[in-house]
């Protein structure tokens, strides 16, 4: 079977739009401070999250995509640009669009309720829309999907996009994650006390939680046949995926990490990869004490001892936790490193937690194997473990 190749990758983050703005975060190490939310509705403890810095938040027009559909289409335009693809081109092949999304439209819904909104934002707008005027405003007819695992969402999106192409469904996926504000969402998160005022810290030793971050991840996924066609030049390759349910806790991750577990041998095994082919691991790790914890302990059960552990590039300490769009952003991230042959270093959250002993380098590190493995795990105990890896050029 020809592989699936990633051709094109876009990002929008809280450090800017475009994947350079992101190649020079994960070069800088540094981390932002969180964002004190711009909403006078934001009545919580702590209204922190990693905000896009353009738009500002409230300064989007209500008669607009919304703000979530329009990182996704930003993000989507530069992958589309990157692969060499034009809306021509997408509407000769046969092309789909899946994309991952938590929140959805949900932050657009509650600004428009509030009593000063334009009456052209009165409108409904349902979650799943963020997936359809992606794809209207790319021109794309084929299939359209939206994923709503919830901070899975993406990784899920991706697997299920790599698996049309391998099924002869769609030439052609435009696939990732996109999330954006929702107040909410953080309330919620607040009424858990699962928010640092800190920032995101995952494995540290003080970590109180996590923060979120609005942003999108998309890669242009292409068959081989089809990038050899028009001599495209791929970035990588997309893997297998192991996904499992821990059927357990609706919020909390399963203790023993049985399910965890289960989804990153799933992974390998059918990707008939070998733990040591792994370079780097990009874990879920949110931040919050118990997530750590079980990932941790999840990924010595699969690898071994820590010096089996390849290394981890925490990426949520560098943008958030971006919910629908974290995988999505990591399958980006991912793609970089590979290209590069290297993990950039991590960013540095203060002394690490004794119990989740697992490799989080500070200098750049050459990639230990030619495959990076994406975890992505979310409410209701829905896992996903995702393999990227070095391409051979069509």
């Amino acid at each position: 079977m020809d592989p699936v190749l990633v051709t094109g990758v876009g990002a929008v983050t809280c450090h800017g739009a475009g994947v350079p703005a992101l190649r020079d975060a994960l070069a800088r190490a540094r981390a932002r401070q969180p964002d004190k939310v711009p909403d006078p509705w934001a009545r919580m403890e702590l209204p922190l999250m990693y905000l896009v810095p353009e738009p500002a938040l409230g300064e989007d027009p209500g008669d607009g995509p919304g703000r979530a559909a329009s990182f996704a289409v930003r993000a989507a335009r530069e992958a589309l640009a990157c692969a060499g693809l034009t809306a021509g081109a997408l509407g000769e092949a046969r092309t789909a669009v899946v994309l991952g999304t938590c929140m959805g439209a949900l932050g657009d819904r509650e600004r428009a309720g509030e009593p000063d909104a334009p009456a052209a934002s009165r409108q409904e707008r349902p979650d799943f829309e963020v997936a359809s005027l992606l794809a209207a405003e790319l021109g794309v007819t084929g299939p359209v999907s939206s994923a709503s695992n919830a901070c899975a969402a993406s990784g899920f999106a991706l697997a299920t996009a790599a698996d049309m192409i391998r099924c002869g469904e769609a030439d052609v996926v435009v696939a990732g994650g996109a999330d954006a504000y929702s107040r909410i969402a953080l309330a919620n998160f607040n009424r858990l006390g699962a928010v640092d005022a800190q920032g995101c810290r995952p494995f540290a030793a003080e970590r109180a939680g996590t923060v979120f971050g609005e942003g999108a991840g998309i890669v242009v996924l292409e068959s081989a046949a089809h990038a050899r066609a028009r001599r495209a030049v791929p970035l990588a390759e997309i893997g297998e995926s192991g996904w499992s349910c821990d059927a357990g806790h609706p919020t909390a991750p399963e203790e023993s990490g049985e399910q965890i577990v289960r989804a990153l041998r799933d992974a390998l095994d059918r990707g008939a990869v070998q733990p040591d082919a792994i370079g780097c691991v990009i874990p879920h790790g949110t931040g919050t004490r118990l997530n750590d914890r079980v990932e941790s302990a999840a990924l010595h059960e699969v690898f071994g001892p820590r010096a089996a552990v390849p290394p981890l590039y925490s990426l949520k300490a560098l943008v958030g936790h971006t919910g629908g769009a974290a995988a999505g952003l990591a399958a980006v991230a991912a793609t970089l490193f590979i290209g590069r042959g290297s993990v950039p270093p991590n960013v540095p959250v203060g002394a690490p937690d004794p119990g989740c002993d697992v490799p989080l380098p500070s200098v750049e590190t050459a990639l230990t194997g030619p495959a990076v493995l994406i975890n992505a795990y979310a409410f209701g105990g829905n896992n996903i473990s995702l393999l990227l890896r070095e391409a051979v050029a069509c």
